[in-house]
């Protein structure tokens, strides 16, 4: 028989042939993740509340639709926990901020309602930091989300209690988005799969201030869920000017993929970013696998990548400097690095963001050309492993009051360029921490990504991995 945290390690791919067996009930998944959930919540705190009441709602109705033979979609029945930055209808959305305390929403987000639309079970909302601003798993607001892989440590952005929750087994699915590497960085931190889908790919609403840089994506434990979440989220939506016509491609069923002759590029630095050893070892020795698999693998310093971390210092602070107006009545309650991050947004002038958006789209162009040449690039995910959460840099890495990009920059220049990007995990520190492999691709080619991730997943297989909480 089953224990509580098998059920939340199995994939959306195997829970629904057990559903169409009967061998599970989705009823009976749901309040086995809700136990799992329960039990490990005390250590982790990845989740900001449960929702048992609208998950045996939503499963009842999955086992119903399964008993009369009316569960067509791949996700009837399957378990999802969804950020707590995303609206959720009748669900408290607080943005890890005592400012939303007690906000609750009386609208889904599109991604959401289409998740509920395809049949989908929602067990908890997760944890972010402040308004999603940093890469560190901790708010004011709900304490520090801790890695499964070693408590106390990061989990990684702003969907860091999604990636905690992905690895610590509460269901297949988790809804994540990435504005500067907010899914990309809690998978490579939390040892699971995520993937930033093209900009546009996966309607937004509410439209972030970020300058068309965010993003919306799956984070899973194997890149087949992730292709499932991500068409039942895809498709235009009219909240959301930017969004994409309907791809019509099942990603799911077009996951195999031959290497061979494929052209990658690999970029260890992006001829600037500072990088662990331990990390850099583990990604070279990733890289390789797409070699052993008939890829044609060159070493490469894009002449692009220099260009990020001017425009990146601008755009950032930018980007949270309306929330300026909480200062005066709430700065003594907010995170003193969000702070820092506003007031330094105060400080630039319209001339300033003009001009750094200005390079931007010349830096978005030198990109896209690069892509041109290359089907994929490889690089770290990010920079570190994971870290003490209570730090906003690890100690060994210069110190700074808002600036945690420095060991972030991977990750953000393909939110600005829109390409979609996956990280894969790809090995274990000695100190037993997850790293991330990045997968970038041409804007678009989101199959390929999860093509490229999938023959990967095949080569160098993870989602076996629990970690030891």
């Amino acid at each position: 028989m089953l224990q509580d945290i098998d059920i939340g390690f199995l994939p959306a791919t195997e829970l629904g042939a057990l559903y169409r067996r009967k061998s599970l009930s989705p009823v009976e998944v749901a309040q086995a993740i809700l136990r799992h959930i329960e039990a490990q919540e005390p250590r982790l705190n990845a989740t900001t509340m449960l929702t048992p009441e609208l998950a045996l709602q939503q499963a009842r109705a999955a086992e119903a639709a399964f008993q009369k033979g009316e569960a067509t979609g791949p996700l009837t029945g399957i378990p999802v926990t969804l950020k707590d930055l995303h609206p959720t209808k009748g669900i408290l959305t607080e943005h890890g901020s005592r400012i939303m305390k007690g906000n609750v929403p009386d609208q889904d987000t599109p991604s959401i309602a289409r998740l509920h639309a395809a049949g989908t079970v929602t067990v908890a909302k997760t944890t972010s930091p402040e308004f999603g601003w940093k890469g560190v798993s901790q708010s004011p607001l709900t304490g520090i989300t801790s890695n499964p892989w070693k408590l106390g440590y990061n989990a990684g952005a702003s969907s860091a209690g999604a990636g905690a929750a992905a690895a610590a087994g509460y269901g297949p699915l988790h809804l994540g988005s990435d504005g500067a590497g907010s899914i990309r960085m809690p998978s490579h931190f939390c040892g699971i799969y995520g993937l930033k889908a093209t900009f546009g790919r996966v309607p937004i609403w509410p439209m972030s201030n970020n300058d068309y840089a965010t993003h919306i994506g799956p984070m899973t434990r194997t890149v087949a869920d992730a292709a499932l979440m991500l068409r039942a989220m895809a498709g235009p939506h009219p909240w959301d000017a930017a969004s994409l016509p309907a791809d019509p491609t099942d990603y799911a069923a077009h996951l195999k993929r031959d290497m061979k002759g494929v052209r990658i590029a690999y970029s260890p630095d992006l001829g600037h970013a500072r990088v662990d050893p331990e990390v850099a070892t583990l990604v070279e020795k990733a890289v390789q696998a797409f070699v052993d698999m008939g890829a044609t693998v060159e070493q490469v310093t894009p002449a692009w990548g220099p260009f990020g971390p001017d425009i990146e210092r601008v755009l950032w602070p930018a980007a949270y400097v309306a929330r300026a107006r909480y200062l005066p009545e709430w700065e003594a309650q907010m995170d003193p690095g969000l702070v820092a991050l506003i007031k330094e947004g105060l400080t630039l002038s319209a001339r300033d963001f003009t001009t750094a958006r200005e390079k931007k789209f010349a830096w978005i162009g030198q990109i896209h050309d690069f892509f041109e040449e290359w089907d994929f690039l490889l690089t770290p995910a990010v920079s570190v492993a994971a870290f003490p959460a209570e730090r906003l840099q690890p100690e060994h890495w210069p110190q700074h009051p808002w600036n945690w990009l420095m060991w972030a920059e991977f990750s953000y220049p393909f939110n600005h360029s829109g390409n979609p990007a996956a990280s894969v995990p790809c090995g274990f520190t000695p100190a037993g921490l997850p790293v991330g492999l990045q997968i970038v691709g041409k804007r678009f080619d989101d199959l390929g990504v999860l093509q490229a991730s999938a023959a990967f997943e095949q080569a160098r297989p993870w989602a076996d991995k629990r970690p030891p909480v």
